[in-house]
């Protein structure tokens, strides 16, 4: 018998599923989060709104979760970097939600890659 979906991974899901979208529709939303260190930014971002995609889907079909819930962990582990920058460049600026959603963000990684891998798991 399969398991349903935890709602940890419901949130990835879903998470997933909104940020994917961004990254394929207004790729220039997550430009100010790319470290200069990394090459090609655009299609970095085109290609990280199609893996989101692909890991919320394969986490919502049973037959491809455990896949999906390792590869989605991978994948919140590797844009980890985006939000640090994300952060850093917001504390030196003035607009303070922006620091606020910035800061509170990089915790909320850990419950989402936990989240991620326990479905993979499951």
């Amino acid at each position: 018998m399969t398991r349903p979906l935890r709602t940890d991974a419901k949130i990835v899901v879903g998470a997933f599923l909104a940020s994917g979208t961004v990254h394929l529709v207004k790729p220039e939303v997550f430009k100010p989060l790319m470290p200069s260190w990394v090459p090609a930014h655009r299609e970095v971002i085109i290609g990280s709104g199609v893996a989101e995609l692909l890991c919320a889907a394969g986490l919502a079909m049973p037959a491809t979760r455990k896949v999906a819930g390792v590869a989605s962990a991978a994948l919140l582990l590797g844009v980890f970097p985006g939000n640090i920058k994300m952060a850093v460049d917001a504390m030196q600026g003035s607009n303070r939600p922006l620091q606020a959603a910035s800061l509170v963000r990089l915790p909320l990684q850990l419950p989402m890659i936990r989240g991620a891998w326990r479905a993979g798991r499951a």
